[in-house]
């Protein structure tokens, strides 16, 4: 247990300890009997400060460790808020707030490049205007995410990726412990916000982008499942990329242009499954696109709910289908939902009643569906009914969570 205060600089704000920050090395804990650094259930929360000569919470040779209600404050330097800098599984960082680490678009706030990572969960942190709120992986493709859970999270102003799982060669060495079977990374819940902090031009970034697993060996069959979050708005670029064997479902998307974009990027497009997603988009590109598909693959796009001054879907490939799906231009949301022109707090994608939303008479085909986790509830974790169209079951008043930047309850 850390008490409330400031670690790493004292009364005059002057850098103190050696080492700084949170050395996280040699410490093993157990299914069982995890090793848990925590601040206070309540009050204020100790507050880490950042460095340019170290990252600030650092794992090696770690395992079954919990880091929870921290604050890391990076100060604008250039170190990351959480990184590995040597092998780490089986660790969860959770309801912790990340913030002061936008100096510089490469500045991550949790990052497993250089590493092998496997049994993570990310649970419950609050990221605010971060170069890159995750980075988990390497851009060199050697550094395999696997079997994570990201949920329930706050990423907002970042200015590239609030998140990039990124892609994965063969695997050269597999890590003692490491699945090697048909694993699922889970994204759900989460909240993904960028804002005019964004970048432009070449550096210009999605609020999430999902990259391959591997081509052949251990890991070939693994897949990401990405539901129930809340994409809001992305100046520069698409809200999602991806690529890979992909799962996105009963999300709600607020697009400047693009929504949706699976295409190939480092690897190759896969099994592919877009499904009861509702999105409003401004912009006139597709707002949901699927290309790129490998052969023996097949890419689903069906029960979307697509309203865009664009293209609602676009598809391509001897894969790619697009079925069961209601499309509409984007000044015509308001015939179907509540209040789609409402800024957040009142914008309300629920549908309207009697809407075309529902159609009773085309309950949505579900098979191949149900052995995703959750595919059978909605946006609001309810029980879904086949017969709507978008994230939501159900006509009238919401019942559940406004859309707004803040965790989804």
């Amino acid at each position: 247990m850390l008490a409330a205060g400031n670690y790493g600089i004292d009364a005059q704000g002057a850098d103190t300890s050696n080492p700084p920050g949170l050395p996280i090395f040699n410490l093993n804990g157990t299914a069982s009997a995890p090793i848990v650094i925590t601040g206070p259930d309540t009050g204020p929360r100790p507050v880490l400060f950042g460095r340019d000569t170290h990252n600030t919470i650092r794992l090696a040779n770690a395992s079954y460790i919990v880091v929870r209600r921290l604050e890391i404050d990076g100060r604008g330097r250039a170190g990351f808020g959480v990184a590995t800098q040597g092998p780490a599984h089986d660790i969860t960082i959770e309801d912790n707030y990340f913030h002061g680490l936008g100096g510089d678009q490469q500045i991550v706030g949790i990052s497993t490049t250089g590493q092998a990572t496997w049994n993570w969960i990310i649970r419950g942190n609050r990221i605010v205007g971060a170069g890159t709120g995750m980075y988990l992986g390497n851009s060199t493709g050697d550094s395999p995410f696997v079997n994570g859970i990201i949920e329930n999270n706050l990423v907002v102003d970042s200015i590239g990726y609030c998140i990039q799982i990124k892609h994965q060669l063969v695997w050269a060495s597999v890590p003692s412990g490491m699945p090697t079977g048909k694993t699922t990374t889970i994204i759900r819940n989460n909240v993904f916000a960028k804002s005019a902090t964004s970048s432009t031009g070449a550096n210009a970034r999605p609020n999430l982008l999902v990259g391959d697993c591997p081509p052949s060996g251990p890991g070939s069959t693994n897949g990401v499942a990405i539901y129930g979050n809340f994409f809001h708005r992305n100046p520069t670029e698409s809200l999602f990329q991806g690529e890979g064997n992909i799962a996105f479902y009963s999300n709600v998307m607020v697009a400047d242009d693009a929504a949706v974009r699976v295409q190939t990027h480092n690897g190759s497009v896969r099994d592919v499954q877009i499904f009861s997603n509702t999105v409003i988009s401004s912009g006139n590109s597709s707002a949901i696109s699927v290309s790129g598909g490998v052969a023996g693959t097949t890419q689903k796009v069906l029960g979307n709910a697509v309203f865009t001054a664009g293209t609602p879907i676009s598809v391509s490939g001897s894969g790619a289908t697009a079925s069961q799906n209601v499309g509409d231009t984007f000044a015509n949301a308001a015939t179907y939902f509540v209040n789609p022109a409402g800024g957040l707090g009142s914008l309300d994608l629920f549908p309207k009643t009697d809407s075309a939303l529902k159609q009773a008479a085309s309950p949505l085909v579900t098979t191949g569906l149900n052995g995703l986790p959750d595919w059978s509830v909605d946006f609001n974790r309810s029980a879904r009914d086949m017969t709507y169209r978008g994230a939501y079951s159900g006509e009238g008043t919401n019942p559940g969570w406004r859309l707004v930047l803040d965790f989804k309850a």
